[in-house]
């Protein structure tokens, strides 16, 4: 076996870790808040915001996360086949790691019977990290796209320079690092941050860009940037 493969399954073990401790961590506060009709929300990631590079409870939950469990009943998913996908209708997939063929063909089986899906493509991830090139662990350095986006009539390009940039998402000015940029057939936004895609019966908004999450390292001027997100899954839910 590779050690790609390696890598891959320790990730899938790890994220099914991760919802399992996270759910039974929370279960007593989704109990609370099932009854006030707040909406599910899938979260796949490669990015600590469940968790912190060690994969520790203490100081877990960063602030992204935060603001999403605000508004909705996080439920995190290890991978996009039907089983998991089928907790849900509304979908954050933010800079995850490279999933199986039969596992993107789900996800695009999902969004065309009406699935809502929010991704976070990074072609170059500027997000800090303690471990080495290499770690399965460590955040995806780039959007690991094996053909869904062209599928789905999009293509990503890296940015021609690196470092921080202002962007327009979700009516807000936001705080991004080396965003890509977009461009296709969807509806592309004017600085290509973002891509607007009908596919079916579903939806997909695809950001190039995931380090704006990262408002603990970003500072001021990333103020709007969870708002903004939360403006782009409100959208996708009623569209």
């Amino acid at each position: 076996m590779t050690r790609a493969r390696w890598g891959a399954l320790i990730l899938a073990a790890l994220a099914l870790l991760a919802a399992a401790v996270f759910a039974l961590t929370s279960s007593h506060g989704q109990r609370e808040t099932e009854p006030s009709g707040k909406p599910s929300l899938l979260l796949l990631t490669s990015l600590p915001l469940i968790f912190g590079e060690q994969f520790s409870l203490q100081g877990a939950g960063s602030p992204a996360l935060k603001a999403l469990e605000s508004r909705y009943r996080v439920v995190p998913i290890s991978v996009t086949n039907p089983s998991e996908l089928a907790e849900g209708r509304l979908l954050l997939l933010a800079q995850s790691s490279a999933q199986t063929a039969e596992n993107l063909v789900a996800l695009d089986q999902w969004v065309r019977g009406g699935g809502r899906v929010l991704l976070l493509a990074d072609p170059m991830l500027e997000w800090p990290s303690s471990r080495p090139l290499g770690d399965p662990l460590r955040p995806a350095p780039m959007f690991m796209d094996t053909g869904l986006l062209e599928h789905w009539g999009l293509r990503l390009d890296a940015p021609d320079q690196r470092g921080p940039a202002i962007r327009r998402l979700g009516g807000y000015e936001v705080l991004t690092v080396s965003p890509g940029a977009l461009s296709g057939g969807c509806t592309i936004s004017a600085d290509r941050l973002v891509g607007r895609c009908r596919i079916g019966n579903g939806r997909a908004t695809i950001i190039a860009d995931a380090d704006l999450l990262d408002i603990a390292n970003l500072g001021s001027g990333a103020s709007r940037n969870l708002d903004a997100v939360l403006s782009e899954l409100a959208l996708l839910s009623h569209e």
